[in-house]
């Protein structure tokens, strides 16, 4: 409609720079840059004074990776409005994929100025230091990131790096330990786009089942998800899966029964009868369900996930443990449970970096925290415990 508009615009008025100038802009912003280029190079010889022409020039040349160009534009832009945040973002990202160190710090330093705290203006600057090999201050931006964030995986890279600039071999290797266990786990997780998907509709979802609108909730999720490849037997393990969430046992189990009759090999559904088993304290139950949902997928994360809580539940922590790790789970309660194997069983070095990460997952459940700290203490490990504690942002 904007593009639609502007086209409007320049058939009334063709000789207008201000007209080109937003034609360019609202192309590159639809992706057609190589056409905005052109007519914002063209505004811009007409009327070199245009407001924010360099900043829609830079942008445009960030797009088509023309780099050097895009930092010249940018830098003019931020000269000409130094608190213009998004020109001095592009900047220091454009000066970093130069390798431009210095001036990518300088950007962000800038940026911080009127971002205090910003945590991707942060990371970058702690990037630049390591680069430039100020690493002290690399380790004091880095952890000032981790406490803001410390599920951010890059910090953990450079902290690594940093580390080792300055010849503290024990503390890179820690890191380069966390950064390589954070990223297993978030490069494994298959179901994370669905589950995003599904979360979009999931409130509404909801208030459906409490209104007894069954049919209505299952029509929303098949509305929600038409272009992609769910299936019914999905929308009525969805349904179950929320009726549980909800208490309504009864309700969540006919929906997932129902989604076995359609589809047998559907995701999830013995999944969630084997929680509710857990939850009920049947583990027969519990493993019997995990296990069919394990022959149908033998890569499913979240069987795998449970199946190592019925093991730590039965005291079997050498299984536990090893379940668990290979389910690569971020969930915070399950990483306690592999921690506290891993504590039986003596691997003081993997309980440590399990409950490190833990920490990250939870960092927003106090109680979850307090639990995980008691954990630590309880094995020996107050000084993790009391870092991690005091680097928990209030």
């Amino acid at each position: 409609l904007a593009l639609a508009t502007i086209r409007q615009a320049l058939k009334l008025d063709p000789e207008n720079p201000s007209v080109w100038q937003k034609y360019g802009e609202l192309l590159g912003s639809s992706g057609d840059n190589q056409e905005g280029l052109k007519w914002l190079v063209k505004a811009q010889h007409a009327d070199p004074s245009l407001d924010r022409i360099d900043y829609d020039l830079g942008a445009v040349d960030y797009k088509l990776m023309d780099l050097p160009g895009a930092a010249q534009n940018l830098t003019r832009a931020a000269e000409i409005h130094p608190n213009d945040q998004n020109a001095l973002e592009l900047l220091a990202s454009a000066e970093i994929k130069l390798g431009n160190w210095q001036q990518a710090g300088e950007a962000y330093k800038r940026l911080l100025a009127y971002k205090p705290g910003d945590v991707e203006s942060l990371l970058g600057l702690g990037h630049c230091e390591v680069e430039l090999k100020d690493y002290q201050a690399a380790i004091d931006t880095l952890n000032d990131v981790l406490r803001l964030d410390p599920r951010r995986l890059l910090a953990h890279f450079y902290l690594s790096r940093a580390y080792a600039g300055l010849g503290k071999i024990e503390d890179s290797q820690h890191e380069a330990a966390l950064h390589h266990l954070m990223m297993e786990q978030a490069t494994f997780v298959r179901s994370a786009e669905t589950e995003q998907r599904e979360s979009a509709i999931q409130a509404d979802t909801r208030q459906l089942l409490k209104e007894h609108r069954e049919t209505d909730a299952l029509q929303l999720y098949e509305k929600h998800f038409k272009q992609a490849s769910a299936t019914v037997g999905d929308a009525y393990v969805f349904i179950g899966k929320l009726y549980l969430f909800m208490g309504s046992d009864e309700d969540g189990l006919r929906a997932l029964h129902h989604a076995l009759e359609i589809e047998p090999t559907v995701r999830g559904a013995h999944t969630y009868e084997g929680i509710l088993a857990l939850k009920q304290g049947d583990f027969n139950k519990a493993e019997s369900e995990f296990q069919a949902e394990l022959a149908n997928d033998p890569s499913y994360q979240t069987a795998i996930a449970e199946m190592g809580e019925v093991r730590y539940r039965q005291g079997r922590w050498s299984d536990a443990a090893e379940l668990l790790a290979k389910s690569k789970t971020m969930t915070p309660e399950l990483l306690y449970m592999l921690s506290d194997a891993d504590f039986h069983l003596g691997n003081i070095k993997d309980a440590d970096l399990t409950a490190e990460t833990a920490s990250a997952y939870g960092r927003d459940n106090p109680r979850f925290l307090q639990g995980l700290f008691e954990l630590l203490n309880r094995n020996g490990q107050s000084e993790l415990a009391t870092r991690l504690s005091t680097s928990m942002r209030p």
